[in-house]
């Protein structure tokens, strides 16, 4: 795990540097990559069914396609250990499957193109799951090779980069996807979309497969080893389940073995991290709506001043960390993301100026780019590197999943208390995250000698 013994602080100059590194700027075109498929199965799609004249109970359903994002561990073992016929030989473990996952979406996405939603509903349906099933395989494939890639006092830099690639490409799926559609069609406009996909087939071409020695042989696991001795299944069965033990069973055992009891702490962190931010996600629009902004309004500022407020802050996040180190950053996030909410509370109390607007819009994107930069770093140095993709599935996973059950209840809590109200509580579920954070900088030599055993 990384701390302030394991990521030195720079002068601002060499904390500049870091974003020359190959490594970090690699990680742009892998961001673009991991960030495109994400709209065209989400809200992109939505559009488009509903300009054909799709139902919305139909389009509802759609929102399903989301799931698969939420379980890849489930078949992140897949990924770290199963080796491609000719891909791995060919490229590696990583680029193997970086790209197979890349064709797979670009194949896909081509498909949505000449797939008519009126009469050919349930065939789209079956590519979105496709596309996003490849997505978040790729995301799997692409996490590992990040951290693999570089050394842990880079990770944040790389994280940097990575969200920057990853926003451009929201960008050019929602915004451009929207334009292009208007412009010549839907079916030009997925066509265009799936060819974006060379940039992350450029990335692979260009990346040099990362080394990890640390990297076991299932075989030579000390939990399949144990279990070949104790085992009385024979053949086939006996085979498979040392296969399940050493790619399932063992990552999940050493995260325990190796943190022990500040498991559970670390954990809880992962999961209430980003809760006040997720739980308040689905009432910014309603708010900015009710307190009379118009939809232009909306989308001039939060659709692209916000994006670019995201890129400026995942790029200083890198920064901070550089100079500063990872525990003081991970706190200042914290903080942002819970304060941040406090300015929506205030936002309701305001009369519909675009100043204000901004202002809420500049503080909310900047934190949640600067935090998401600061967090993958984070649990980047909590992964081990012979179990690289499922253990920091099973983070990404968790990361999201406490947020998105308490931002359940959002608009009841709204309906019943107000916007006011619901954003300060929005702003205490933050509190957690940094008491938590509080707690584990003062542990963070332990930590440290833990994680790195």
């Amino acid at each position: 795990m990384p701390t302030e013994t394991s990521t030195p602080r720079r002068s601002w100059r060499d904390a500049w540097a870091v974003y020359t590194r190959p490594t970090v700027l690699r990680m742009l075109l892998l961001g673009f990559s991991a960030g495109l498929p994400f709209m065209l199965v989400f809200s992109t799609l939505t559009a488009w069914l509903r300009s054909e004249g799709v139902s919305r109970t139909a389009i509802g359903f759609f929102a399903w396609v989301g799931i698969t994002y939420s379980i890849k561990v489930l078949w992140a073992p897949v990924v770290d250990r199963i080796r491609l016929p000719v891909l791995t030989l060919w490229l590696g473990q990583r680029r193997g499957w970086m790209l197979l996952a890349q064709l797979t979406i670009l194949l896909g996405l081509a498909g949505m193109a000449v797939t008519d939603p009126l009469t050919q509903l349930t065939q789209l349906a079956l590519l979105a799951v496709l596309v996003a099933f490849a997505s978040a395989t790729q995301d799997i494939t692409i996490d590992a090779f990040r951290i693999e890639s570089d050394a842990v006092e880079f990770q944040a830099a790389l994280a940097g980069t990575y969200v920057l690639g990853y926003r451009l490409a929201l960008l050019a799926t929602g915004a451009g996807a929207l334009f292009v559609a208007d412009a010549v069609g839907w079916t030009a406009a997925y066509l265009a979309m799936a060819a974006l996909m060379v940039v992350g087939m450029l990335a692979v071409a260009i990346s040099p497969e990362p080394s990890s020695p640390e990297r076991l042989d299932i075989e030579k696991d000390p939990l399949v080893i144990a279990f070949r001795e104790r085992t009385p299944l024979r053949g086939f069965a006996a085979d498979m389940g040392a296969w399940i033990t050493g790619a399932v069973v063992a990552p999940f055992v050493d995260f325990l073995r190796r943190f022990r009891w500040l498991a559970l702490p670390i954990l809880a962190l992962v999961g209430l991290y980003k809760a006040s931010d997720l739980s308040m996600a689905a009432m910014a629009n309603p708010l900015y709506l009710d307190v009379g902004y118009t939809l232009s309004q909306i989308g001039a500022i939060s659709g692209l001043f916000g994006v670019a407020m995201t890129i400026t802050g995942g790029l200083v996040g890198g920064l901070m960390v550089a100079r500063f180190g990872l525990m003081p950053m991970l706190l200042v996030g914290a903080v942002g993301i819970a304060a941040t909410n406090l300015a929506f509370a205030w936002l309701a109390t305001m009369q519909p100026v675009i100043w204000a607007l901004t202002i809420t819009i500049t503080g909310d994107n900047f934190f949640v780019g600067f935090s998401a930069t600061v967090f993958i770093a984070w649990m980047s140095g909590l992964v081990s590197r012979r179990y690289t993709a499922t253990q920091y599935a099973l983070f990404s996973s968790l990361m999201t999943l406490p947020g998105k059950f308490l931002g359940g209840p959002s608009g009841w809590i709204v309906d019943q208390a107000g916007y006011v109200f619901f954003f300060f509580y929005a702003s205490a579920l933050g509190i957690p995250a940094m008491l938590l954070v509080i707690w584990l900088m003062r542990r963070s030599t332990e930590v440290h000698r833990i994680a790195n055993a």
